[in-house]
């Protein structure tokens, strides 16, 4: 499957707009050649780092148990000792 498959059609649009203005603005090939690949790393989902993004998503979310909790009042028992 070619790199191109795996972009989003918004994210393809703003790499292409990203390249023109990087190819516009930076003379040197190798540093054009360097940003371009930067920036093609960073809209590739690489297979291992997706399947750890799922297995902490599944980690992080807590399950909710619904579970009654009885509270009491506690009662005050009022004694007949005068103060003086």
């Amino acid at each position: 499957m070619s790199k191109n498959n795996q972009i989003r059609k918004s994210d393809k649009k703003f790499i292409r707009l990203e390249k023109a203005r990087i190819r516009r603005q930076i003379l040197d090939s190798k540093k054009q050649q360097e940003l371009i690949t930067n920036l093609y790393k960073r809209f590739l989902v690489q297979p291992e780092i997706a399947a750890i993004e799922t297995a902490v998503q599944k980690i992080s979310e807590p399950k909710v148990l619904s579970a009654k909790v009885k509270t009491t009042k506690s009662k005050v028992k009022k004694s007949a000792v005068k103060v003086k």
